[in-house]
């Protein structure tokens, strides 16, 4: 059959042709073929946002966080959370954006000119004249993958949608009385007395049976769970490895020398006088031909006596900086000028006089009067920093190479790191007691939650194989094995050993020190005059006196409507405390420096809420609706 339709193939196409276009003509064509449908996530002021949208929006901000921090773990970006926080910011700035339409809020020219310059990566293309670089300013946006065009059209979004909360949080202040009733919370002081009730008194007052620690080993088994846990090997390949492994000929590092001898010596620097006159680009054309024919006049005068230059530029030159030293602009290296006037004194001969350069400021005559060529240091002198030098060179050079010949000797002689620890001079380093979860004080490779995803994958449990080499960082790469392993399991009875009666007997011990303070307070609050306390001393948020801060938030939160106040605090595994609330003490004078500070911080908060409130308001105005749930 095949062989049939192959031997008469054209027929077969006329055929299918013909059947299959009035299937079209009749039918027509189902968009939904070509284009898949995108699910509607939320709704904006009548304008959906689609999943299409959501995920387009999430791949720019992770990619903008991977950007800032490329150690950060891609997990995170991932997690549920993180998306639904990129939907809800989705959702804002299309809630601002509507704001703003409907308030017809604009970013006018000059408030977009004085953003750009108070970016510091852009000020800093700032030319001596003060114009900007277009060129590196071009570049520096096209790393964002952006145009200047497309860069300051979004900044002029952005500062608009600012202007919807702006107009919020600028009209913020804070009354006296509200300062006033902040400034109690934080520095009021009350005289209390308190009563401790240590654990440590009552330690000797319980002495534990068999059976008493066998039933509070099975009513507190969870205190006894041991997480999983591994000893582990590791090694890891960077940079620094890779020097160690770098011999430098002579030959390599004399000819490094003498091809870079001029670099490490300095920069030339030349000195130079110049004339000024001035002409600013946007002059009219015969102004600027005028300008350029004073500068030609001049020239041919300084040209004929070229001692008389100094007194010249004293008469003419309208650079108010140099003219009455002579023009004199002291010594200077490249990128210290205009490039016009850099270029041409930099292809002087010392005593040349240029012909006459033409700038943004204007028109320069330029007498180049010095040459400064820093001193080349010798070889010997420049040995360390030569050899420094070509092995970092070389290590990056190399690096590729190394890191490649890494993974394959950890992956082909998986039974063991002796092989790529020796043939590339690496330590071993051996940790016990690693879990799957990094430390909170983990450093270096077992801070890396990709290397302890490798090192507690099912093959490097079960076989002990090294794992594949991880790239923790740009040129750096660590592998490892697992050496022992133990489940997370229960200790038994035996296993716990003196630590389950060190256990009972400190919750004892407690449970003792909480009847006591309990009782006693109970005792002091019928009888006062009876009640055996320590000095009354004043205690404030400013003044906690090494008290507990579970005793300090209990004092200063006791009702003063009737004093004194008692109040019991249970300090769990520490004890019991008993406190009698005196009197409220005098609040310290704070000087008017600190009363400003604390009132620009309330307002600050102030300011917080009432923008907060205000979003929430938009919201409801422009009616948005999240049709996806919050992750729990």
């Amino acid at each position: 059959m095949f062989e049939s339709i192959r031997k008469h193939s054209k027929f077969v196409m006329i055929l299918l042709f013909l059947l299959i276009i009035p299937s079209f003509i009749f039918v027509g064509v189902n968009q939904n073929y070509f284009t898949e449908s995108s699910q509607t996530v939320a709704r904006v002021d009548g304008h959906d946002i689609t999943q299409q949208d959501w995920d387009n929006a999430h791949r720019a901000e992770s990619d903008r966080l991977r950007a800032q921090n490329p150690t950060m773990d891609a997990k995170l970006l991932d997690s549920p959370e993180a998306r639904y926080t990129t939907l809800e910011k989705l959702v804002r700035d299309r809630v601002l954006a509507a704001a703003a339409a409907k308030m017809h809020l604009a970013t006018p020219d000059a408030q977009l000119v004085r953003t750009l310059r108070e970016i510091p990566a852009i000020a800093s293309l700032q030319k001596p004249d003060g114009s900007l670089d277009a060129e590196a300013y071009k570049a520096l946006v096209g790393s964002q993958g952006m145009t200047p065009e497309g860069f300051e059209a979004n900044l002029r979004r952005e500062l608009a949608l600012n202007q919807v909360l702006g107009s919020v949080s600028s009209t913020s202040f804070t009354t006296a009385a509200q300062l006033q009733q902040a400034m109690d919370a934080l520095y009021q002081r009350r005289e209390i007395q308190v009563a401790r009730f240590d654990v440590s008194a009552f330690a000797g007052k319980v002495q534990p049976t068999e059976a008493e620690l066998k039933a509070f080993y099975e009513a507190h088994t969870n205190q006894f769970k041991q997480p999983e846990a591994a000893t582990v090997e590791y090694v890891q390949l960077d940079l620094a490895a890779v020097q160690q492994g770098i011999v430098l000929s002579e030959d390599d590092l004399r000819t490094y020398y003498k091809e870079n001898a001029a670099r490490l010596a300095g920069p030339e620097e030349r000195r130079a006088s110049h004339i000024l006159i001035n002409a600013a680009k946007d002059l009219p054309a015969a102004e600027r031909e005028k300008a350029k024919a004073k500068a030609e006049q001049l020239l041919a005068q300084v040209r004929k006596d070229p001692k008389s230059f100094a007194q010249v530029a004293k008469a003419n030159s309208q650079d108010p900086g140099s003219a009455a030293n002579g023009g004199d602009l002291g010594y200077f290296g490249r990128e210290a000028m205009v490039k016009p006037f850099e270029e041409a004194v930099f292809k002087m001969k010392q005593g040349d006089i240029s012909d006459v350069v033409e700038s943004d400021f204007g028109f320069h005559i330029i007498e180049l009067t010095g040459i400064k060529q820093p001193k080349v240091p010798s070889f010997e002198e420049m040995r360390p920093k030569l050899e420094a030098d070509l092995k970092q060179q070389q290590a990056q050079r190399k690096f590729a190479e190394a890191a490649e010949a890494f993974s394959n000797a950890v992956y082909e002689q998986s039974e063991s790191l002796k092989p790529v620890a020796e043939k590339f001079k690496l330590s071993i380093h051996k940790i016990e007691n690693v879990t799957r979860e990094p430390a909170p004080d983990a450093q270096g490779p077992l801070a890396n939650k990709r290397f302890l995803e490798a090192l507690f994958s099912a093959d490097s449990l079960e076989n002990k194989r090294n794992t594949d080499a991880v790239e923790l960082a740009p040129s750096n790469l660590v592998a490892g094995r697992v050496l022992s392993y133990a489940p997370a399991h229960t200790q038994s009875m035996d296993e716990v050993g003196e630590k389950l009666k060190q256990l009972y007997v400190a919750h004892q011990s407690a449970e003792l020190a909480r009847q006591e303070g309990k009782a006693k307070m109970a005792e002091w609050k019928a009888k006062p005059e009876a009640a055996q306390l320590p000095a009354a001393v004043e205690v404030g948020r400013d003044q906690a006196r090494d008290l507990p801060r579970e005793v300090l938030d209990a004092a200063l939160r006791a009702p003063t409507n009737d004093l004194p106040a008692w109040e019991g605090v249970d300090l769990g595994n520490a004890g019991y405390a008993v406190i009698k609330v005196n009197r409220i003490a005098q609040r310290p004078a704070q000087d008017a420096q600190v009363l400003e500070q604390q009132k620009a911080q309330f307002t600050q908060w102030s300011s917080m809420a009432e923008v907060m409130a205000y979003y929430e308001q938009l919201k409801k105005t422009f009616k948005v609706q999240i049709k996806v749930p919050r992750p729990q």
